[in-house]
């Protein structure tokens, strides 16, 4: 325990990217009340790029919208996935004062460690600087709820597709993916051929398919089969 807090405490070396250096230079001296700071501030995005085989950082903090000197303007969505590409064991964190929730599934994507907003305090940003540090998703807790909802929503999306199979249906394809006829299935079922395909008939029409191994295919790619 002792180790790992004196680990925490050595200093942490930060790259801050802001098109607004009073933003920047307001960070830096929040950060460096901690005492355990160094702070190098940036202005241009594409410098970043330029100088990324020199400087090494334990930590990048980007805004999210920046613009260059020529009026081009960067996502630092953008600019964090390149960095990535080039350097993929860079930490780095989006720091806005906008809205992160339209960014969220490109956030996730870029493998970015998460973000910490502008208005967060000096102890906060600390927090979540460290937690990036050991490789944990810095996230508020309205973000990671909204998440869940989106992925409760997609969850949903997918059971709305999903085509309503009754039990029967579900015991045929079963007998199907086992590689009997439609003479076996019919005899232990207790039903007749022509009904045993009928019902196939209208399970064909629910799965949107055209022949026994299509079906079977379907059913197991939206989980009414397993693999």
């Amino acid at each position: 325990m002792v180790g790992q807090h004196l680990k925490e405490r050595l200093q942490v070396n930060l790259l801050i990217v802001d098109d607004h250096p009073s933003v920047i230079e307001g960070t830096k001296v929040m950060l460096q009340q901690s005492g355990d700071v160094k702070v190098t501030m940036e202005t241009s995005p594409s410098r970043v790029l330029e100088e990324l085989p020199i400087h090494r950082y334990d930590v990048m903090l980007i805004d999210l919208f920046m613009r260059e000197a020529d009026g081009r303007e960067i996502n630092g969505i953008d600019l964090a996935s390149e960095i990535l590409r080039v350097s993929p064991e860079e930490v780095i964190l989006i720091y806005t004062g906008f809205d992160i929730s339209p960014h969220l599934n490109r956030l996730i994507e870029s493998g970015i460690s998460g973000f910490v907003s502008k208005t967060a305090t000096s102890e906060q940003l600390m927090t979540g600087i460290r937690c990036a540090m050991r490789r944990e998703v810095v996230l508020p807790i309205t973000t990671f709820r909204q998440l869940r909802q989106m992925n409760s929503e997609a969850v949903s999306e997918v059971n709305s597709a999903m085509p309503a199979v009754t039990e029967r249906e579900i015991a045929i394809l079963q007998q199907i993916a086992m590689g009997r006829g439609n003479r076996v299935i019919a005899d232990s079922m207790a039903m007749s051929q022509r009904s045993l395909e009928y019902i196939l008939t209208q399970l064909f029409q629910k799965l949107g398919v055209k022949s026994r191994v299509e079906a079977v295919s379907k059913a197991e790619l939206i989980g009414i089969l397993p693999r």
